[in-house]
């Protein structure tokens, strides 16, 4: 008989998320009666800002329940325009695409892109998701290992060796999750004119653009550089992080006009429209009716930020690296002898703190920690953790 097994596509082969797996463990745990502190989340701690589910409360109520354009809704999609034209993007609605989330504009626009003569080059270490979703789409993933030292950026070096007659697209996520480094308009600058010079395409993931707590650091979109990079770049984003969305799956991208129809193809097949009455709270949501509550939220991570950090340097073995942007503090844990698998399965084991280890980020030296969550909760974790170490 045939084996079934040993036949499966691509999208048969993926693995399955750590960072959900660890996340689940924990609240598993928690469930139990155990006292978890979880640092693995991948979302804010905060409530939904409270217009924004009026909005969607009240676009039910007015029966706007029914399919709509697979792309978006055409509000929505307006709103998204002049989002991207305050970053310097240069768009039309036709550009856009309206998705289940962030991480299916990714996934779409990898898959819409490349097949299985095409190379993707990653930046690691990388969200664990953006080689999976290679692997979907039956390209080989290519990745460039970046240093702290460097602030997690590649070098014009490191671009030119890994880039081949096959390579296709670049993805690049600023700021990052897992390091939490943001690029600099210079940096951004030659990663645009590496892709010029080779006639690439870029994918710039900016889900967690509003979460930036330097004053002296600010973000910037590589498609807004120049008429050529925009021409070969894909920009997403969301409102999962920004709003406290997640559970709301709702993303969105723009790209040049050729590509936006194969992805627009390729969702009216996959999942028609995201869901309709969620993109109408979108629509306040990027008229900054929320603003001010999404601000409180930015400056708690802020001073999250700055705990978690001065809590970390009075915690001997490891090294860590103080992050820009997101909600996220990555540890080099190398020099407790453990892998970051190892580390964090015994740490959930016999601290009850929950990290995520970065193996599967392509650094597997290194363990994720979140500061999505209370103050309380991270001088908790820190102790824990410096308990943790101090046995081993």
């Amino acid at each position: 008989m045939q084996n079934l097994e040993a036949n499966c596509s691509p999208l048969g082969l993926l693995s399955p998320s750590a960072t959900l797996a660890i996340s689940a463990k924990a609240k598993a745990l928690k469930a139990q009666g155990k006292d978890v502190c979880s640092m693995s989340a991948g979302e804010p701690d905060f409530d939904t800002p409270q217009v924004i589910k009026d909005a969607c409360i009240h676009a039910i109520q007015e029966g706007k329940v029914r399919y709509i354009a697979s792309s978006g809704l055409p509000e929505l999609k307006e709103e998204i325009v002049k989002k991207f034209a305050a970053n310097g993007i240069k768009t039309a609605k036709e550009n856009i695409i309206v998705t289940t989330g962030a991480k299916f504009a990714v996934f779409s626009a990898v898959t819409a892109l490349c097949g299985s003569d095409d190379e993707v080059i990653v930046l690691a270490p990388y969200w664990l998701s953006y080689p999976e979703m290679i692997k979907a789409a039956g390209a080989r993933c290519v990745e460039v290992r970046t240093t702290a030292a460097n602030g997690f950026a590649p070098t014009r070096e490191q671009l030119e060796q890994a880039i081949t007659p096959r390579t296709k697209l670049l993805i690049i996520n600023s700021p990052n999750n897992p390091t939490g480094a943001v690029y600099s308009e210079k940096v951004l600058q030659m990663i645009a004119d590496v892709a010029v010079k080779h006639n690439i395409m870029v994918l710039s993931d900016e889900i967690y653009e509003k979460l930036i707590y330097n004053p002296e650091t600010k973000h910037v979109s590589i498609a807004s550089l120049n008429d050529e990079i925009a021409a070969r770049t894909i920009t997403v984003n969301g409102f999962s992080k920004a709003y406290a969305m997640t559970g709301w799956r709702l993303g969105y991208l723009s790209a040049p006009l050729w590509l936006t129809r194969r992805i627009a193809a390729l969702q009216s097949q996959a999942t028609s429209n995201a869901t309709s009455f969620v993109q109408y709270a979108a629509v306040v949501a990027l008229r900054g009716e929320a603003d001010e509550e999404v601000n409180k939220m930015i400056a708690a991570f802020a001073r999250r930020k700055e705990l978690i950090c001065g809590l970390l340097d009075h915690i001997p073995s490891i090294r860590f690296f103080k992050p820009d942007g997101a909600f996220y503090v990555i540890c080099d844990i190398s020099a407790t002898g453990l892998s970051a698998d190892e580390f964090c399965r015994h740490l959930l084991d016999e601290k009850l703190v929950a990290a995520i280890p970065c193996s599967g980020f392509g650094a597997p030296e290194y363990i994720r920690l979140s500061y999505a969550c209370s103050e309380e909760n991270i001088r908790t974790a820190a102790t824990r953790l410096k308990e943790f170490i101090r046995g081993l």
